[in-house]
């Protein structure tokens, strides 16, 4: 099981001093889809310049176009690309296509996918790398998580790794780690505590003891 620190709410250099403080503690950091949208695919290429070491994902959240994404994305230095599980079929075998060529790999978000164990199933099938349940923002503020979605995906994804991603903190983790996805995803759980090392410290910790 691996940790992955997820940066939304933050600019390049920010980002940069964030993951300084917790570099030993995560597997992968994540340019979040706000980082992207505002600084754009050059915050992928200064967090992989800065460490070098680091996997590191670019949330771009493709739903069309996704071989030149992926493309773009994997030039900048990205090792992961993130595909809506709400794409076309063609949109997310065109991702993990051109993610092969590059040897990188590709995490299909199924953030806001109603019939979640089919369509689970479906991309499973299409060679993707992880499959992740993500309660977002908006549903986060009204109490929503996503531990039962991942137990649903768990029980049809055969190739696939699993991640599972949304307002996942330190109290809510010993739950995300029972259900056993492969990849736990944790934002401000980790990038808005005061004392972050310690934070990301703790959580590898509890996630090697699984």
């Amino acid at each position: 099981m691996e940790l992955q620190l997820a940066l939304d709410l933050v600019d390049i250099p920010e980002a940069i001093e964030i993951v300084k403080e917790v570099e030993e503690y995560i597997d992968i950091v994540e340019i979040g889809t706000p980082v992207v949208k505002i600084w754009g695919l050059e915050a992928v290429k200064q967090m992989k310049e800065a460490f070098p070491n680091l996997r590191v994902l670019a949330d771009l959240k493709t739903m069309d176009a996704a071989a030149y994404e992926v493309m773009k994305a994997s030039e900048a230095g990205a090792d992961i690309m993130t595909v809506l599980g709400a794409a076309e079929d063609l949109t997310i075998k065109g991702a993990v296509e051109e993610a092969k060529k590059r040897g990188k790999q590709i995490l299909v978000d199924m953030i806001a996918v109603k019939n979640l164990e089919e369509r689970a199933k479906e991309v499973d099938q299409m060679g993707v790398d992880y499959i992740c349940v993500h309660t977002g923002y908006d549903l986060q503020a009204v109490g929503k998580n996503s531990f039962e979605d991942l137990k649903k995906i768990k029980a049809v994804v055969k190739n696939a790794k699993t991640a599972i991603a949304g307002g996942i903190k330190l109290e809510t983790l010993p739950e995300a780690i029972k259900a056993q996805p492969d990849l736990v995803i944790v934002g401000g759980g980790i990038a808005g505590q005061e004392d972050k090392k310690a934070v990301a410290a703790k959580m590898k910790e509890m996630i090697k003891q699984g």
